[in-house]
């Protein structure tokens, strides 16, 4: 389960990933391109090339977790950083994962079931 800690650290990697890629794919993306270790607890997170896909990989209770969001509308929007690497807040990664730029105050449009 993702919980807000103090200490944790979210890294976004800034390149898009090919989403067919499950634990062992993305844990060799975090090892080899973000140069972090997978089991140090800190969160990793992936997003596709059309950005409609988002993926978070953490290490909990002795395994390897992940986490996905598929939109059914709308976009995940592209965050802006230097480098392939780019560190997150907790609050910056909750406005990721709900569609708010926080970097232009915009809500991207969503699907809404109701």
């Amino acid at each position: 389960m993702l919980l807000p800690s103090p200490d944790l650290r979210i890294w976004l990697y800034a390149k898009p990933v090919d989403m067919r890629k499950q634990f062992d794919g993305l844990i060799v993306l975090a090892k080899h391109q973000l140069h972090a270790s997978p089991m140090s607890g800190e969160l990793f997170v992936f997003i596709n090339r059309k950005q409609t896909m988002m993926k978070v990989l953490y290490f909990s209770s002795g395994g390897y977790c992940l986490w996905s969001k598929r939109l059914e509308l709308g976009r995940l929007h592209h965050v802006e950083g230097d480098g392939d690497k780019i560190n997150l807040t907790w609050t910056q990664l909750q406005c990721l994962i709900e569609g708010i730029n926080w970097q232009k105050q915009v809500k991207s449009r969503r699907f809404n079931s109701l």
